[in-house]
């Protein structure tokens, strides 16, 4: 190693330093630009953003918050679910899940083939984590519902809600099976507990349900406003759209149900049951060319027994029995095929029997119904049937329980008051007779392309009421 020597130290050895340092800085300067240029040329890192969400997380996040999922929604959470179960058979939670997706889809869509594969799914949850599985006791409790199955659904409710007593959803579960099982207290003690839980639109559409039926129509439209003004989801928001386009119908207010029925179709295009919804509003307000049209889109995407029930007689009213026997022929089909699945149509199915097939089969159907389920909605329909099979007598005493306020009966219902006022007539009680014709046809004059004429016809026939005598006045009253 050399040694260093300090040379010496003054103004001319300072300026010779400062000389032979420049060219290094400029060297340094030269070498910064270089590398700046090629940084500038290198592509920039972009900061990260938000992941993007997993398939089917939209519908896992409606389903957990007890709000209607889109259908595209619920097949990626499907498709996704069931990879998840694939790859990780003792996942009880992803079973669960794809079980309730199947359930809420064969519900949306009338296919009663997805009922099986969630009964199955879900009972897979259960076997894997047998114990405090609330998410698949509260599914089977949805799929039993789907399926029309009160009893069961009740039970399985229950038995969700007896695990968390905190859980909210679990709640409109219960409500719906009760009132399936006419049992109106239970769900209106299942609602205030609901109420004290949470609050939200999901919870303001449900009480809107209850209100209705019990004949609390101005709450329940009041609600349902609340509900619809605060949805969050495109499908949540056409959902509440549909139920109170359902409501202003039932109300004599088509015009009102179709803008909500379209706006729920343009926010959801699945939403079937809002395309049906328009038929039934275009048929009343003399427009069945467009009904035929909304109708039929309706079937091919949802063939439900309901919608070719209804297309069925629009045809009839408008003339066009071949076209009607298609429709019944599918409504049978479809009756079929929802009892492989597991599902109850059989109100639908006697309903239909009483006015166009066979009235004593509707009847059977119906007591059969009335055994499991004593509501108002088969008291209409088998006091209507015992009447179309020649039994008006008894067939009256269920018209009566349809149409009774304490039982939440249908005061409010046009179909229900036609039904009796029909049945009165047919016994000779014409002022009774007239009296709920009259009704049915003030709550709603467009009830049905078929019934509502007949109730006209009826009136007509009736004729003005007789005068009465006016009592005398009491001379001696002071």
């Amino acid at each position: 190693m050399e040694n260093q020597q300090e040379g010496p130290v003054g103004p001319e050895s300072g300026r010779k330093r400062r000389v032979r340092s420049r060219p290094v800085l400029i060297a340094a300067v030269a070498g910064c630009a270089v590398l700046g240029g090629v940084l500038v040329l290198l592509p920039r890192e972009r900061p990260a953003g938000p992941a993007a969400p997993a398939p089917g997380a939209p519908a896992m996040a409606a389903l957990d918050s007890g709000v209607p999922a889109a259908l595209p929604d619920l097949g990626e959470l499907i498709d996704e679910r069931a990879r998840a179960v694939r790859e990780r058979p003792g996942d009880a939670t992803s079973w669960a899940v794809l079980g309730t997706a199947y359930a809420e889809r064969g519900r949306r869509l009338a296919d009663p083939a997805y009922y099986p594969r969630a009964e199955k799914a879900l009972r897979t949850s259960l076997r894997v984590r047998p114990q405090r599985n609330t998410r698949a006791l509260a599914g089977l409790a949805a799929l039993s519902l789907a399926r029309r199955d009160f009893p069961a659904a009740r039970r399985w409710g229950e038995a969700a809600l007896e695990l968390e007593p905190r859980r909210w959803t679990t709640y409109p579960l219960l409500i719906d099976a009760y009132t399936g099982l006419g049992d109106q207290n239970a769900a209106k003690r299942a609602l205030d507990r609901l109420t004290g839980l949470y609050s939200g639109p999901a919870v303001l559409a449900r009480a809107a349900a209850v209100y209705r039926d019990r004949g609390r129509r101005e709450d329940a439209a009041a609600s349902l406003a609340d509900a619809v003004a605060g949805a969050r989801e495109p499908a949540e928001r056409a959902a509440y759209l549909e139920q109170a386009g359902r409501l202003a119908f039932e109300r004599g207010e088509p015009d009102v149900a179709l803008r909500h029925f379209r706006e729920a179709v343009r926010l959801d295009a699945g939403q079937r049951a809002a395309q049906a919804g328009q038929g039934r509003a275009l048929a009343a307000l003399g427009r069945p060319t467009e009904a035929l049209g909304v109708y039929r889109a309706a079937l091919a995407r949802q063939p439900c027994p309901l919608y070719a029930l209804e297309l069925g007689e629009l045809y009839e009213s408008l003339g066009r029995p071949a076209a009607a026997r298609v429709q019944y022929g599918l409504l049978r089909e479809r009756v079929r095929a929802a009892a492989t699945g597991g599902a109850d149509e059989e109100l639908v199915l006697g309903r239909f029997e009483a006015d166009h097939g066979d009235p004593g089969a509707a009847v059977r159907r119906l007591r059969a119904e009335w055994r499991r389920r004593p509501v108002t909605e088969v008291a209409d329909a088998l006091g209507w049937a015992l009447h179309r099979a020649g039994e008006s007598v008894e067939g009256l005493r269920f018209a009566l329980v349809a149409t009774d306020p304490v039982r939440g009966g249908g005061m409010y219902d046009a179909v229900a008051m036609y039904h009796r006022g029909m049945i009165e007539r047919e016994l000779g009680r014409d002022g009774a007779a007239r009296r709920h014709l009259t009704e049915a046809l003030r709550i709603n004059p467009h009830f049905s392309p078929l019934g509502a004429p007949a109730a006209r016809t009826a009136l007509k026939a009736l004729g003005e009421p007789p005068d009465e005598e006016v009592p005398e006045m009491d001379g001696g009253a002071g």
